[in-house]
């Protein structure tokens, strides 16, 4: 059984015990459980659902296993024959959870 979710602006593709890495949760520490509420799809194997836009009755929880902060991206500008250069680096804060269940 697997679920597609929309989640925090993006859209997941879950399954039970899976483990996922979505934007920072600011509200929740490690061990704390959340809930997504926006499911748009679920297969469990022998049929599709699909939501208009989301099915009402599903749920899935999670369980906040870490925060963390994912790996540099750097950005680099620069104008050709004119002296300019600017090196810039970023770390996106990230939280991972665990799939606990998903309710159909």
């Amino acid at each position: 059984m697997y679920a597609i979710v929309d989640f925090m602006g993006y859209q997941y593709r879950i399954e039970k015990d899976a483990t996922l890495k979505v934007p920072y949760i600011a509200k929740g520490e490690a061990g704390n459980e959340i809930k997504i509420e926006k499911i748009l799809m679920i297969h469990d194997n022998e049929s599709i659902s699909f939501g208009h836009p989301v099915i009402d009755a599903a749920q899935a929880t999670a369980e906040i296993i870490k925060h963390g902060r994912d790996r540099k991206v750097i950005v680099f500008k620069k104008k050709r024959r004119k002296g300019y250069r600017k090196t810039q680096g970023h770390r996106q804060y990230f939280t991972e959870i665990k799939i606990k269940d998903i309710k159909f």
